[in-house]
Order: C-alpha cells, then structure tokens, then sequence
C-alpha cells in the first residue's frame, strides 16, 4: 500500500477503508464466507479474518476507523519555535560541530518543550514538515564564499 507524503493515510482513504470494513461487517450478518468477502472486497482474507473476529467480539462498533495512528506531539507553532533553534545551530546549543542529529534534535525538544519522544517520532515529526535527511557538505568554519566565488572566476580558469 502506498501512503501519503506525510505518512499513514489520508482522512478520504481512512473513511473508504472503514466503509470496505462496514461492507464486510454487512456480510458477516448475511452468513457469507471470508475468501468470498476477501475477493469481493480486494482484500487479503487475513483482513477479513480480522475483522470478522473484532466484529464478533464488538459488533459493528469494532470496525470503525480508529483515526491516524500517530498524532503529532508538537503543535505547528511549537514546530515553529523549534525550526528557529534549528536554525541557529547546534554549536549554540553546545554541540562541537555544525551537524543536527536526530538524538540532537531530540534533546532539543525534551529541552525546550519538557516532552520525551524517541528518535524515530523526532524524524516523522520531520518528515511530515518536509524536512529530508541530509549529509551536511565538510566546510571549515572560517570558508569565506566571496573569495571562493572571486577564485573560481577568475584563477581556475587559467589553471585549465
């Protein structure tokens, strides 16, 4: 199955799976059998063993949609705060280098906002604000881009 750019499933998709699942919960009232829902319904019989077992057990209750499965810790004005201390960097921070982990970034959050998230929370939390991962370019410190910008200009070519 594929997911949306955020991860998980969209609301529409949430709503026509728990419409396949009300279908199948229908079926199982009428007495028909799981390879034959499975087929109708495109799904694997596993699923609709799963279901029926829920169903039994809660009725048709047991087959609605229990929301997206991970909803997201920080607020989007926390995401906010914490994309500008992402910014700064973390030798502000008291980190030696320049490079943002996601054990970084996770104590960051536990610093600024007292919650306690594990590393792969930290990196859906990034993902689902369009942040990638990122192998940062080795530049020292003290690179001035003006003077580099000057010498490919002008002192590269003539070393061709």
């Amino acid at each position: 199955m594929r997911y949306a750019q955020d991860g998980g499933l969209t609301a529409e998709r949430r709503r026509f799976r728990e419409r396949i699942r009300y279908e199948a919960g229908e079926r199982f009232g009428r007495g028909e059998r799981t390879a034959v829902i499975a087929k109708d319904l495109r799904v694997s019989e596993r699923s609709v063993e799963r279901w029926r077992r829920a169903w039994r057990e809660n009725g048709r209750a047991a087959l609605a949609s229990a929301g997206p499965p991970k909803l997201p810790k920080l607020s989007d004005d926390q995401f906010a705060e914490l994309e500008q201390e992402l910014a700064v960097g973390p030798a502000v921070h008291g980190w030696e280098d320049q490079r943002w982990t996601l054990a970084r970034i996770r104590a960051l959050i536990a610093w600024n906002f007292s919650l306690d998230c594990s590393s792969s929370a930290v990196w859906r939390l990034l993902h689902r604000h369009g942040w990638s991962w990122q192998s940062p370019a080795r530049r020292a410190l003290e690179r001035d881009e003006a003077a580099v910008g000057l010498w490919k200009k002008d002192v590269w070519p003539q070393a061709e």
